[in-house]
C-alpha cells in the first residue's frame, strides 16, 4: 500500500502538530513527511507531490480541487509576533518592502494593508534568502516565521500583521490550514486529525521538554498566547474575506 505524503511546515508555530503526528505509529506506517517553508508546503500539494499539506491559506485560491481537512490550523487573533513588517523608518516614510519568499499568504496580507490600513504606494520587491541585511532606510522587508520571532528587536519599527489585519476588519488571521488531494480517505483524515489534536492538546509536554528556561518562556508564550489552532465559523469568515481582497487587489495590479 502506498504511504501518503504529507507536508509540514517546519516553523516553531507547527511543532504541536509535528508532536502528534510523530506519537501516532499508526498514522506513521500510512504516510511519509518532508518538513518544508510554506510556500514548498503550496507547491507540492498543487503539483500532486504531497496528498495532505499545512498550506497558506492563499492557496485556496488556486486548488479548486483540493479540500480543507481536519479541524485545525495556524492562526491568531491580534499579534502573532512571527509575521511582520520589518522597517527603520515609519510607515509613511516607507519607500520598498522587499517580500518574503516564503509565503504568498503574507505577501497578499501587507499589499492589502499598504492599500486599505496604510495608504502608502511602496515598490515591491521580491526576495530571496538573506534579504533582512537590506532592510535599510526606506526599505521595509516582511519576515515570516522563526525568523521573525528572533529578528524583530533589531529594528526600529515592526508592524505586526496579524494584529494590522484584526485593526482592519475586526477578525482574526489565519496563515494556514491542512489541505487534502481527493482521494485521501476519510478513515486516514479522521486518524490524522486525531493526531493533530493530541500535538495540540500536549502543549505543555512540548514547553517543559525544553531544557533553556528563556526558550521554553518564548515557546510557552508563542504556542499558548499568539497562535490558536482550532478552526472556527469567524475564522472561515476572516478566510473568504482575505481572499476576497486577495482577489480583488490581483485583479487590480499583478501580485509580485
Amino acid at each position: 500500500m502506498r504511504k501518503l505524503k504529507i507536508s509540514i511546515v517546519s516553523y516553531l508555530n507547527s511543532m504541536p502538530f509535528l508532536y502528534g503526528i510523530r506519537r501516532d505509529s499508526q498514522l506513521m506506517d500510512k504516510c511519509e513527511m518532508s518538513l518544508d517553508v510554506p510556500s514548498d508546503c503550496a507547491k507540492k500539494v498543487l503539483s500532486g507531490e504531497a496528498d495532505v499539506g499545512l498550506v497558506p491559506v492563499i492557496t485556496l485560491k488556486g486548488m479548486p480541487e483540493g479540500r480543507v481537512v481536519t479541524d485545525f490550523c495556524i492562526s491568531s487573533v491580534g499579534p502573532v509576533k512571527s509575521v511582520i513588517l520589518a522597517s527603520n523608518v515609519p510607515l509613511e516614510q516607507i519607500k520598498t518592502i522587499l517580500l518574503d519568499p516564503e509565503s504568498n499568504t503574507s505577501v497578499n496580507l501587507v499589499k492589502i494593508l499598504a492599500k486599505e490600513s496604510w495608504d502608502i504606494e511602496p515598490i515591491w520587491k521580491s526576495a530571496s534568502k538573506g534579504f533582512e541585511q537590506f532592510i535599510t532606510g526606506t526599505t521595509a522587508g516582511v519576515i515570516i516565521g522563526d525568523r521573525a520571532l528572533s529578528s524583530r528587536d533589531g529594528y526600529k519599527y515592526v508592524y505586526d500583521l496579524s494584529e494590522e489585519w484584526q485593526k482592519l476588519t475586526g477578525l482574526p488571521f489565519v496563515f494556514a490550514v491542512w489541505m487534502a488531494a481527493k482521494d485521501v480517505s476519510d478513515e486516514f483524515i479522521e486518524m490524522f486529525n486525531k493526531a493533530l489534536k493530541h500535538g495540540v492538546d500536549s502543549r505543555g509536554e512540548i514547553v517543559d521538554g525544553i531544557k533553556d528556561e528563556q526558550k521554553k518562556l518564548i515557546t510557552h508564550n508563542y504556542l499558548f498566547e499568539c497562535i490558536q489552532y482550532q478552526i472556527d465559523d469567524i475564522k472561515k469568515q476572516s478566510i473568504d474575506l482575505f481572499l476576497e481582497k486577495a482577489t480583488s487587489l490581483s485583479s487590480t495590479k499583478p501580485l509580485t
